[in-house]
């Protein structure tokens, strides 16, 4: 299982909070006055407080199946202000089954880490309330340089014992069609979009310290065990790195496309 670094994925956080604003800004009038949400793969829990912002009555729970991450969001669970409530859980997304209703369930850059994770949304859709939404957003850049180059060099002849099965897949992510098919077939209104974020970035080999937050982190824990050849692997994509995003007068620049899907449940 992979191991995270909340520190490290914070390190980014202003950039990685802005899809999930974007996809709640599409989320229309949820059935509850108090509504029942959860946060699935909530990570560190940062954003999970935009959701008490949003609607404060709600009853939040953000879900997680990593220690790391579930350590940090302590800080963040009790009452809201809106008289709400916030708490955290553990649980993993490949066999997550709500236990009750919910008016929204909600992820944000999390299901690309899920194989399978189109057959999940039945149980997901049948846990919403009527008129409840199920919303979701994940990277869609499984082709963009860094996570190319980091496969390619993970299955060169040095790394591919170790590494070559580690990376996520090609089709960890499916096609704005596909999902929309499947929601709709679930009896869901779909809204499926796409952004392509353009990511100005300072300081020295930063796509190199966003991509460790996040597409590194299963060769980091593969490699963990080994410092000296975790640290060859990463000079080597960085050097790669550099030339695929070269660095600019204002910094480096990371194009990032993202796919969001807001799915409302008939009423």
């Amino acid at each position: 299982m992979t191991t995270w670094d909340p520190a490290q994925y914070l390190r980014h956080a202003g950039h990685r909070a802005r899809p999930f604003a974007d996809l709640l800004a599409r989320v229309g009038d949820l059935p509850a006055a108090a509504p029942r949400i959860a946060d699935l793969g909530c990570g560190p829990g940062n954003v999970t407080t935009v959701l008490a912002d949003r609607w404060p009555a709600a009853h939040i729970t953000g879900y997680d199946n990593s220690p790391e991450m579930l350590a940090r969001t302590e800080a963040h669970a009790g009452p809201t202000p809106g008289g709400g409530r916030l708490d955290f859980a553990h649980a993993d997304a490949t066999e997550w089954t709500p236990a009750q209703t919910y008016d929204l369930i909600v992820s944000n850059a999390a299901l690309q880490w899920v194989p399978g994770h189109l057959d999940r949304f039945g149980d997901w859709v049948t846990a919403l309330a009527p008129g409840g939404t199920f919303a979701f957003q994940v990277p869609d850049n499984i082709d963009a340089p860094l996570h190319a180059l980091m496969r390619e060099l993970a299955g060169t002849a040095r790394w591919k014992s170790r590494l070559g099965e580690v990376l996520r897949r090609e089709d960890s992510v499916h096609a704005p069609g596909v999902y929309l098919d499947h929601l709709a077939r679930l009896g869901c209104a779909p809204d499926i979009w796409q952004t392509t974020y353009q990511h100005i970035l300072p300081g020295e080999d930063p796509v190199l310290d966003w991509v460790k937050g996040t597409g590194l982190r299963p060769v980091l824990t593969a490699l963990s065990d080994d410092p000296e050849a975790r640290d060859a692997f990463v000079a080597e994509y960085r050097d790669l790195l550099r030339e695929a995003y070269p660095t600019k007068a204002y910094g480096t620049v990371l194009p990032f496309r993202r796919l969001f899907a807001v799915a409302r449940k008939e009423a």
